[in-house]
């Protein structure tokens, strides 16, 4: 370990130990009395230097100098712990040779770095076998070290014991490498270790490697096997400090050292990468040191609730686009891309030792050489020839990972490390060089899994260098619950799930995407577009607006035409417009389409987008795509190619209305003629344009069934898998406040509504369409639920129940959650344009247990009647929008009506929180007066 300044100022032992001298004096080493003294003196101690070593470290902000000394801090404790044990309380007048104990830290004790919350690991080490002597001393030692609070882990083991348990067991074998003589019998500990170095390590390289790379991969895979996750395990996740730790034990193991100076000699690493190694690893220490002060407890995720209290703390300061949080976080990707590239590099050193000493023969070694084009491949791998070939021609860097996706090889560790050295080549001129877009364009539209190739490029630096305004959203992130990856790893999914989807990896997720892809004229304009679409995020404007700016700069340097250009530039422009539409207006209005044909143009461009989409949605996130989406997605897209190939979006909505009425009296074949006649004419002509075929029969067969039943209350439900969505049906009486009523009940149920359709008949009969996911999004009538939600809308509709209230109740016993950080500004936007029938509100807000019944409860005091409501959620956020008219069934045009609906609204979704804030404040009242 480093030397600790002022070491006194942390804690003075001598004074302890003359402390605790004077104790003895006063009362019986083996009194009761005396132990609790000596336990508030070492509390004392123990806290007063927790405290300075806390304040040097939020001054300094120096995470390995913090470690130091709190693990300086703790060997004091447990040294003066120790010798009151064997001093004063089982003093040895004569000790026997079994009667010795040494005291040694293991783990990341014995590395000298304590976290301010990890556990203490000690290691009791006695001669041959366990005396009743070492029994009561490891007792009192360790009883006072719980005492403390401290968190301790331990174990008691003879010499001979370790050695032969290192052996059988990984974990003990890198526990023992770091293991560092704290107190008592020194003698016993160099033994101990000789024997390990011995035995243990010396002649065991190829095991000990070889079980730490694949433990290594398996924690890679248990944590998501990506560095770009916005809330990281900074200590077991990709790019975190176990992978710098599985460094340096490898490192000791091969080396005996964990000096990054003498791996330097030794020429594993160069003076540059070992600055890296250093800024890396200091960077990544304290971050978790302030992770644990922040928290006061071993929290090793970077979760969104800590991330801007950790910005602040590390000085990150809010530029312009870009939060403090966002460059914190991006800074610390850019840290973790560091730890793989040191990584790999480590690797190929290691392969360089087998080839030169055979002294390390690793899987995959020794296989012959051939030369590829140039190039040499070794086991798989591309390398170049010379050293100095990318000095001589730096387009030979991209030719290289063309070539590896083509032949399909991975890159050599040697290769990587070269183009790291050689990056700044890559200048305005390569940029511009007709070879060299032509070998990035084939990578990117490559049939032969060009996510991979992409992700290489990226991890080598290359992307971003070739393309500059990639490299500006390399490892940015957004700060929001919704977008689970970095800008620019979700942009190489997407351009992954495209390839999947093109090539019918996906076919059964995304049947209409998979399909229209043959049509689609230049596949070079969906993977440019794939490619620009977020890439102007972070610049502080409309990232659509300036990324289709970039498109119109960068898509001829690529080699488009002026025409592919353009569409491209308009793809990035609007990739966002098919979502909007599809989520947030009703597609059975034909305004709907009309508004988005008018933006879209051509079948192509509808093609183009639809696919855009598709992949942007699913690249967000493991569980933001489902079936609903893809539905609504599908229906829009239909009813904008009928309109863009000769369908007539306008036709007047009675002679519609007229036609749908017709086709209904043929599927209606079983009817009497008077029966179809009376059922048609209970129907405003609204429902006729806003339902399809297969569902006007089904509500003509339920509506007779309930009324030939005499049914005061009749709900049905039928699910899709496939669409994700659960499709709930109810036929009552109509009343005002039932759609409200209803939404009410489907959340104390647990239901989310996503989408809605409201009817009502001629004879006063209320027809509502509720479709409803779990909280996962997905189908809602597993395990009987369908059963007590319909029981809990029964309830409601009689009086029984009154959800408005339980959901209340709910919100203030909740506790509060991890993401109430997120602030999102409730807005209200009322559109008398987005329909000719209706005025569109639409309402956004923080989400929330009970909103939506909130939001109908007030639409309904105001008078409003809800003909459909579209739900969507974005992480954090709700947008939500209602079709609606007044009670005279028109428009609100009236602007004093419209500011105080605005006004309603926002109460509601601003006093919905007033109840929960009052419940955390009292809940921390209570929590400090305890």
């Amino acid at each position: 370990m480093e030397k600790i300044p002022n070491q006194k100022e942390i804690i003075d032992r001598r004074a302890l130990v003359q402390s605790i001298a004077t104790a003895a004096e006063e009362f019986a080493p083996t009194s009761f009395e005396f132990r609790q003294e000596i336990l508030r003196q070492f509390k004392t101690s123990l806290d007063h230097g927790s405290k300075v070593v806390e304040e040097r470290f939020l001054q300094s902000n120096k995470g390995r100098a913090m470690m130091y000394a709190q693990c300086f801090l703790v060997d004091q404790i447990i040294r003066s712990i120790f010798d009151v044990a064997t001093q004063y309380i089982y003093r040895l007048s004569n000790p026997t040779p079994e009667e010795k104990l040494s005291l040694v830290a293991v783990g990341g004790y014995g590395r000298g770095e304590l976290a301010p919350s990890s556990d203490v690991d000690l290691l009791f080490l006695f001669p041959y076998k366990q005396t009743s002597w070492c029994e009561q001393v490891i007792e009192f030692v360790l009883y006072m070290l719980w005492d403390l609070g401290l968190k301790v882990g331990h174990s008691t083991r003879t010499v001979s014991e370790c050695i032969r348990l290192a052996k059988k067991d990984t974990t003990i074998q890198t526990a023992l490498l770091e293991a560092r003589y704290v107190w008592g019998d020194q003698d016993m500990f160099k033994e101990m270790y000789r024997k390990y170095m011995k035995e243990v390590v010396s002649g065991h390289s190829r095991e000990f490697i070889e079980a730490k790379l694949q433990e290594r991969k398996e924690r890679h895979d248990r944590f998501g096997n990506s560095r770009y996750v916005v809330e990281p395990n900074i200590k077991e996740g990709k790019g975190g400090l176990r992978d710098l730790q599985t460094l340096f034990w490898i490192a000791k193991f091969l080396h005996g050292t964990t000096d990054i100076s003498k791996l330097v000699a030794l020429g594993v690493f160069t003076e540059k990468e070992r600055r890296k190694f250093t800024k890396a690893s200091n960077f990544l220490r304290s971050v978790r040191c302030h992770l644990h002060y922040l928290t006061g407890r071993p929290e090793e995720r970077i979760t969104f609730d800590v991330q801007t209290e950790l910005a602040k703390r590390l000085h990150y300061k809010d530029h312009a686009g870009t939060s403090g949080v966002e460059r914190f976080m991006k800074h610390y990707f850019l840290v973790a891309k560091d730890v793989g590239d040191l990584t790999r590099i480590f690797c190929a050193n290691l392969e360089a030792e087998q080839q030169k000493k055979s002294r390390l023969p690793l899987p995959r070694l020794g296989l012959a050489k051939r030369k590829l084009k140039g190039y040499v491949v070794e086991s798989g791998r591309i390398n170049v020839a010379h050293e100095d070939d990318f000095k001589e021609d730096p387009i030979r860097m991209l030719e290289l990972f063309h070539l590896a996706q083509e032949k399909g090889l991975d890159v050599h560790p040697n290769a990587l490390r070269l183009i790291r050295q050689d990056l700044k080549l890559i200048n305005r001129n390569i940029r511009n060089d007709e070879r060299a877009n032509q070998l990035f364009l084939e990578m990117m539209t490559s049939r032969k899994d060009p996510e991979t190739t992409l992700r290489r490029l990226n991890e080598a630096g290359v992307f971003g260098r070739f393309v500059p305004d990639f490299g500006r959203v390399v490892a940015q992130m957004q700060h929001d619950m919704y977008h689970v990856y970095t800008v620019d790893e979700h942009t190489i999914r997407a351009i992954g799930i495209i390839s999947q989807i093109e090539d019918g990896a996906l076919k059964e997720d995304h049947p209409l995407s998979h399909n229209i892809m043959p049509k689609i004229v230049s596949r070079n304009v969906l993977y440019c577009a794939v490619l620009i679409h977020d890439i102007a995020k972070g610049r502080g404007g409309d990232h659509s607006i300036l990324g289709a700016e970039v498109a119109e700069k960068l898509c001829p340097r690529l080699g488009l035409s002026p025409s592919e250009t353009e569409t491209v530039a308009w793809l990035v422009r609007y990739h966002l417009a098919f979502s909007a539409f599809a989520f947030k207006r009703d597609i059975s209005d034909p305004k709907t389409i009309e508004d988005f044909v008018k933006i879209v143009q051509s079948p192509e461009r509808l093609r183009l987008l639809l696919v855009l989409t598709v992949a942007d949605i699913r690249a967000v996130g493991p569980s933001v795509w489902n079936g609903w989406k893809g539905q609504l997605l599908r229906e829009l897209y239909y009813a904008s190619e009928n309109a863009l190939t000769g369908g007539h979006i306008s036709e007047g909505r009675a002679e519609r209305a007229k036609h749908y009425q017709e086709e209904l009296r043929g599927l209606l074949s079983t009817w009497k003629k008077d029966e179809i006649e009376a059922h048609i004419e209970r129907f405003y002509q609204s429902y006729w344009i806003g339902t399809s075929s297969e569902d006007r029969v089904t509500h003509a067969e339920l509506m007779q069934k309930a009324d030939k039943e005499k049914s005061l209350f009749t709900i049905e439900s039928k699910s899709d898998p496939f669409r994700s969505i659960t499709e709930v049906l109810v036929y009552t009486a109509d009343h005002p406040g039932l759609f409200s009523r209803i939404t009410g009940a489907m959340s104390v149920s647990g239901a989310n509504i996503v989408d809605a359709k409201i009817h009502t008949t001629t004879d006063g009969m209320a027809l509502d369409t509720f479709y409803i996911q779990d909280s996962e999004g997905k189908v809602y009538d597993q395990r009987g639920r369908m059963k007590k939600l319909r029981q809990a809308i029964e309830d409601t509709l009689q009086g029984a129940r009154r959800p408005h209230l339980e959901i209340m109740d709910r919100r203030e016993s909740s506790l509060p959650s991890r993401t109430e950080i997120f602030t999102v500004q409730p807005a209200v936007i009322l559109d008398n344009k987005a329909s000719n029938t209706h005025t569109v509100i639409e309402v956004r807000g923080r989400d929330r247990p009970g909103l939506l019944a909130n939001l109908t409860r007030t639409l309904f005091t105001l008078s409003l009647s809800i003909s459909s409501a579209h739900i969507a959620t974005y992480g954090e956020r709700a947008v939500d929008v209602f079709y609606v008219k007044d009670s005279f069934g028109l428009k609100i045009t009236n602007k004093v009506k419209l500011a105080n609906i605005e006004k309603k609204l926002l109460q509601a979704l601003t006093e919905d929180m007033e109840p929960k804030r009052k419940s955390v404040r009292a809940k921390n009242t209570a929590s400090s007066g305890s």
